[in-house]
């Protein structure tokens, strides 16, 4: 795999794990004691650290994507153990 392809596909890792981290550690106002704002929603972070969010994102992605680049250099996980209706094999046959 070509660097250039590694590094967009460690990009699309990134940006997914910005969904999976945000989540989490997340505190409303409520939840930290604090005074509402007027209109603030009673869902809305008490406090972002976006320094921590980053340093999460980036460690889940990298994780994520050392597991893709095993999985594709050892070939762990192909489309054939995926293939649970045998589709592969039929095309192939015809």
């Amino acid at each position: 795999m070509r660097w250039t392809s590694a590094l967009a596909i460690y990009i699309l890792f990134w940006a997914f794990s910005v969904f999976l981290v945000l989540p989490f550690g997340v505190r409303t106002t409520h939840e930290a004691g604090g005074e509402y704002i007027p209109g603030q929603a009673e869902s809305a972070p008490h406090e972002f650290r976006l320094g921590r969010v980053v340093l999460w994102v980036t460690v889940v992605a990298t994780v994520l994507f050392t597991l893709f680049q095993l999985n594709y250099h050892y070939g762990w996980i192909t489309p054939q153990t995926m293939d649970i209706a045998g589709r592969i094999e039929a095309d192939r046959a015809r």
